[in-house]
């Protein structure tokens, strides 16, 4: 995979990332939005020392300036904050591009009466915010334009101690987190799932209803059935890597980005589609590889009338369509193919 930062030394990394951290920190963002920091961390350690830089497919013939708002998607946000700080760092240094992660039901809560030029997503846009978005006046297609980043594959995760639940079949995975499936109370036992296994009580954990990721697995995995009462549901998913690093019968599920960052702290649980256990990595994650039941696409959306009224917007949507595959990998992604994002760019250039 192409990387694409330049060469540089300490000083302007860290420059860059201070740009970052500035540029977010003043975004009117509320629901566990913060500056661009902990994403693009990760995604600055991952490049130190590697070569090239992304450069949007329609470059500018002149510098801009202004402000681009961007909030939605904790899933989405390494991605977003990643390719908001190589723009700003190598293509407008004068546009503050301001990335939030309410989550995704609370970023587009807030595009869909004109708040946010983008609304990131791990889930696609509802029947019932379409309408609200006709209401606003705005249609889709025309008005709002639905942009796929990349595919993800919502990961398991245990304690390190946890040597007994390193496979789980897709089948004990969604059972375990139905509600009364086990027991009344929701008290679940690992022993309860598989025999053999401890007769311990299991912790759930998991991003609560702010999060498509919530969504996903609450709507696709569990097929809409009511989960486990005992689940400890959290806003930030720092807290949920912390909460399972520190209890060894915990198991809690988000992104897959989230788990590549937190490697020496959490196992990844394999997953048994019928065909044997998988491994979530960028080579099985996708619609049509060894992990297509836990895949699912992430999204941008973008308002398009502020695309054609703001030069710094549709510049950056541009930009956009250029890093999102390039950056994927780096950020815990499986990129897209590249003749999605050409027929994104045929709509870009529509816009002029």
């Amino acid at each position: 995979m192409k990387k694409l930062v330049k060469s540089t030394g300490v000083v302007f990394l860290v420059a860059v990332m201070m740009a970052v951290v500035v540029a977010c920190g003043g975004a009117n963002n509320s629901g566990g939005n913060t500056a661009a920091n902990e994403g693009a961390q990760n995604a600055a350690n991952n490049q130190q020392g590697n070569n090239g830089s992304a450069n949007a497919e329609e470059p500018v013939d002149e510098s801009l300036s202004g402000t681009v708002i961007i909030d939605g998607s904790g899933t989405v946000y390494p991605l977003m904050a990643r390719i908001a700080e190589e723009y700003m760092a190598t293509q407008q240094p004068d546009v503050s591009v301001q990335v939030g992660r309410a989550g995704s039901s609370a970023g587009l809560k807030k595009f869909i009466p004109g708040e946010l030029d983008f609304a990131d997503a791990s889930r696609p846009i509802k029947d019932e915010e379409v309408a609200q978005l006709e209401e606003n006046g705005l249609t889709m297609g025309e008005d709002v334009m639905e942009i796929k980043l990349a595919y993800d594959g919502l990961t398991m995760v245990i304690n390190k101690e946890n040597d007994w639940a390193t496979e789980m079949t897709q089948e004990e995975i969604v059972n375990m987190y139905l509600s009364g499936q086990y027991a009344d109370d929701d008290v679940v036992l690992w022993s309860d799932i598989r025999e053999g296994w401890p007769q311990e009580e299991i912790k759930f954990f998991g991003p609560n209803e702010n999060h498509g990721t919530y969504e996903f697995f609450y709507e696709v995995i569990l097929d809409e059935q009511d989960m486990v009462t005992t689940a400890n549901l959290q806003q930030e998913y720092s807290t949920l890597v912390d909460l399972v690093s520190k209890d060894k019968n915990a198991i809690a599920f988000f992104g897959y980005g989230y788990y590549v960052s937190n490697t020496d702290k959490l196992t990844a649980v394999k997953v048994d589609f019928g065909a044997g256990p998988v491994e979530p990595t960028l080579d099985t994650i996708g619609e049509d590889l060894d992990y297509a039941g836990f895949t699912r696409p992430v999204f941008t959306y973008l308002n398009t009338q502020y695309a054609q009224e703001k030069p710094e917007v549709l510049d950056y949507a541009y930009y956009v369509l250029e890093a999102a595959p390039q950056f994927a990998g780096e950020t815990g992604f499986a990129p897209m193919p590249d003749s999605v994002f050409a027929e994104y760019k045929t709509q870009l250039d529509a816009l002029k």
